[in-house]
């Protein structure tokens, strides 16, 4: 009994650990201090665990296109706050407007701050990633 009991326990250890490698440190990532404000057409949607990504094409100051990837929280952290799949899967090849902290190395990329859809509907992950 009592080995059965370390056992689990050392399986439940395990088990934890894994989950707290897995899940990276978004302050490592990201600059919260720097926000970028983009505009642009929704290309791309991957929505599964652990965070979703999407692709913006965004017109530069001269003119060329430039493609963003933009990530963000879990599928169930939209949700929860009622957006759905279907909420980004409509919205694409349409313009939407996402705030969102740089990353680090200055590529195009970044973790979302706010995004507000072609609708007007307006979802904030500040609690999260701000």
């Amino acid at each position: 009994m009592v080995h059965r009991i370390k056992l689990s326990m050392a399986l439940l250890v395990m088990l934890l650990a894994n989950e707290a490698i897995a899940h990276h440190n978004m302050t490592a990532l990201f600059d919260f201090n720097d926000r970028v404000d983009l505009s642009g057409t929704l290309t791309k949607i991957d929505w599964r665990n652990p965070h979703i990504y999407m692709t913006v094409e965004v017109k530069g100051a001269d003119g060329k296109v430039e493609t963003w990837v933009i990530e963000g929280p879990a599928p169930s952290f939209f949700r929860i706050r009622d957006f759905g799949k279907a909420d980004f899967e409509q919205s694409i090849s349409k313009t939407v407007k996402v705030e969102l902290s740089r990353a680090r190395d200055k590529s195009k990329s970044g973790l979302i701050r706010t995004l507000t859809f072609p609708n007007g509907k307006v979802v904030s992950a500040c609690r999260q990633n701000c």
